[in-house]
């Protein structure tokens, strides 16, 4: 079988490239993609070295799996070509995820729908996905009229050079890599991506569209604030949830317990509750500090954190990977 990772010389696509070794593809051919600066440079898989190469010798190739992390203009010239050649598509980017045709996938909520016959499949946001992995079996049980979030969300989600610039502040450099419209070291910016409609960035509306379509809502009420903040890796996420149906915290710490990928993190008396620095790493979604809402009678607060190069982008699309290999052995 062969892989192309498309932006494989990125942080999410180096992320790609080590966790399919890590989950167990490392006899796999992969066929690394970047731009035309890096072609030629060597990446180590599975104990063989593989060659960057550019887009049109990735399609030549035709790959059976196509994981494309390089930004969505990249995706609208080329998803369709590799899914028109046979090669399976799991895009990162933003490009597909509203298309009505596109299949908007997090595994442990709604991978049911994939029926392996897909060619091109959308990866959400990473602050969605983390979202909808907490609080979709909340939906599912007490069905959530209202969300308010705000999100708290690591320099590595700004990709490369979001990092990069964190880590050029942080040396003291005099020349900084510029990525935020502002400095970002010992600061909060309440801004993620470019300003939108009434106020609100690309980002939040991210997270408000694609919640809907992942939890074939459209009535339910999401109110985001996304923020970026100087942390290496981890989004961290501040949530109030308006429920329908009434419930109990106990009956609220159960739904968490059983819900898939999900990671129960919640002894205030101890003061532990998930926090980035120790999630990064973790393939699993962290949820604490859980308690009623005091100014509503079927409302609760709780506190969700991932580690958004993984879960937030690589994980969650080599997930959807293997749930189109698991469609195609029983078909």
């Amino acid at each position: 079988m062969k892989i192309a990772v498309v932006g494989a010389t990125g942080l999410v696509g180096r992320h790609m490239i080590h966790i399919l070794e890590e989950r167990g593809f490392g006899e796999e051919t992969i066929v690394p993609v970047a731009s035309e600066r890096s072609v030629g440079m060597s990446i180590p898989f599975g104990g063989k070295e593989y060659a960057v190469v550019d887009m049109a010798t990735a399609l030549e190739a035709v790959p059976d799996f196509a994981l494309f992390s390089a930004g969505g203009e990249l995706s609208k010239t080329w998803a369709k070509k590799f899914s028109e050649s046979g090669t399976v598509v799991i895009d990162n980017s933003s490009a597909w995820r509203l298309d009505q045709d596109t299949p908007l996938i997090v595994p442990e909520v709604n991978g049911a729908w994939l029926t392996g016959k897909e060619r091109l499949i959308a990866n959400p946001n990473c602050s969605t996905i983390q979202l909808m992995v907490a609080l979709a079996p909340v939906h599912k049980s007490l069905g959530i009229r209202r969300m308010v979030v705000t999100t708290f969300q690591s320099v590595s989600g700004a990709g490369q050079k979001g990092y990069q610039q964190w880590v050029d502040e942080v040396q003291g450099k005099e020349e900084k890599t510029e990525c935020f419209p502002h400095p970002i070291h010992g600061n909060v910016i309440p801004q993620c991506d470019s300003f939108e409609q009434e106020g609100f960035t690309k980002e939040e509306m991210k997270l408000i569209r694609e919640s809907k379509k992942i939890l074939n809502d459209y009535h339910i009420l999401i109110a985001p604030t996304c923020t970026r903040v100087p942390v290496a890796i981890g989004h961290s996420e501040s949530v109030v949830v308006e429920t329908f149906r009434p419930f109990d915290i106990q009956e609220l710490l159960e739904i968490f317990k059983k819900a898939p990928g999900l990671n129960l993190l919640d002894k205030p008396e101890s003061m532990s509750y998930p926090m980035p620095l120790d999630i990064a790493g973790y393939d699993e979604v962290f949820i604490g500090r859980i308690r009623r809402d005091p100014t509503q009678t079927h409302g609760f607060h709780c506190w969700i954190v991932g580690d958004n190069l993984r879960k937030g982008a690589a994980t969650n699309a080599i997930q959807i990977m293997e749930i189109m290999l698991d469609r195609r052995k029983k078909r």
